[in-house]
């Protein structure tokens, strides 16, 4: 564990700051190709961090890697270790590469289900030694909002977030929208929780309080699969998804606000698959809105089918959300009806 920020009066408050890789903490050699940096170095590289009323300390729970190649068991990893220290912190930061960060931080908001103290994840698209990079601010302004208390001393924020370029999104809301610009995430059917001008503006309305003792559930169950309509699309091939060994749950993948092509097959394969104990769910391609069985003809069907709705949840949560509760043993009806519950404030629909 290394201090970053030293000096600190007894009392102050102590942010942990977790490194996990990304391009964040990346710093570019002489020869212009980019390596992690090290932690010690973070007051050169962005000195305003020393001039936060915290003690900082850090952590690394791996070699920093590209987010590509996290999987559900570096999200475990990650859950149980803020576990073991969350009596010892106020908030917590992860910097985080920014190609799978709506999955990780969606999975730690049931993971961590109702664990009452800031966790925000933030990363950057240009590494933190760059002139132009936006790291510093969204570094810096990510451990401002998880050092945010109330008048009583309550932290403001009590839910996983993610930072970036002046805005805080609900975690489980959110997906990354673009590789090129610094505003690299969106949330579209839910309000950012907070925006970062002049001075921070935290919509108190927006944010998610615990509903009930904190739980710590790192568990997953990767057998989830995700069919993808397009047209042309053809029965074989959406058999090799969902009739897969060994599948618990078939997310479908859907157009506009739930609908499917009126195909003969699909029917006989989703009941096929559901002779099989598989769950089919409905999720929409639009970002924006959801589904609404059956708003239309088309998705008539798969109401009467018996798939269950996703409603306005990112294609993250649906996953994340349902790996996570496969985990728990819940299979079959018991997977469906906690599946339709809003959890952590990842559905409104």
């Amino acid at each position: 564990m290394r201090v970053v920020s030293s000096g600190c009066k007894a009392g102050v408050m102590k942010l942990l700051l977790i490194y996990t890789g990304g391009t964040i903490g990346m710093v570019q050699s002489e020869e212009g190709d980019l390596h992690p940096f090290d932690f010690d170095q973070l007051l050169q590289l962005v000195p305003e961090v020393s001039r936060l009323e915290a003690q900082i300390e850090t952590w690394q729970p791996w070699e920093p890697m590209d987010s590509s190649d996290i999987q559900p068991e570096h999200w475990a990893l990650l859950a149980k270790g803020m576990d073991v220290r969350r009596e010892d912190y106020d908030g917590f930061v992860v910097l985080h590469g920014t190609d799978t960060m709506a999955y990780t931080a969606s999975a730690l908001s049931f993971m961590l289900l109702n664990f009452g103290k800031p966790i925000v994840f933030t990363g950057s698209q240009l590494p933190v030694g760059v002139l132009r990079s936006d790291a510093r601010e969204n570094l810096i302004t990510a451990l401002e909002l998880a050092m945010a208390r109330d008048a009583a001393g309550a932290p403001i924020l009590q839910e996983v977030a993610i930072y970036f370029e002046y805005q805080l999104l609900r975690a489980n809301r959110a997906y990354k929208r673009s590789s090129q610009n610094f505003n690299a995430f969106e949330s579209p059917n839910y309000p950012p929780l907070a925006e970062a001008g002049v001075s921070l503006h935290i919509k108190q309305d927006s944010l998610w309080r615990p509903t009930g003792a904190y739980q710590l559930h790192p568990v997953w169950k990767a057998s989830v699969g995700v069919l993808t309509l397009v047209p042309g699309l053809s029965q074989k091939m959406a058999e090799a998804i969902c009739l897969e060994a060994g599948l618990d749950v078939v997310v479908l993948h859907t157009f506009g606000s739930g609908n499917t092509p009126h195909w003969e097959w699909l029917p006989e394969l989703i009941d096929a698959g559901q002779q099989r104990g598989v769950s089919f769910l409905n999720a929409s391609q639009c970002r924006l809105g959801g589904v609404r069985q059956p708003a239309y003809a088309a998705s008539r069907m798969l109401r009467h089918a018996g798939v269950h709705s996703a409603g306005d949840m990112t294609l993250e949560a649906v996953v994340t959300k349902s790996m996570w509760l496969l985990g728990q043993g819940k299979v079959g009806k018991a997977f469906e009806i906690a599946f339709a519950q809003n959890l952590a404030g990842e559905r409104a629909l």
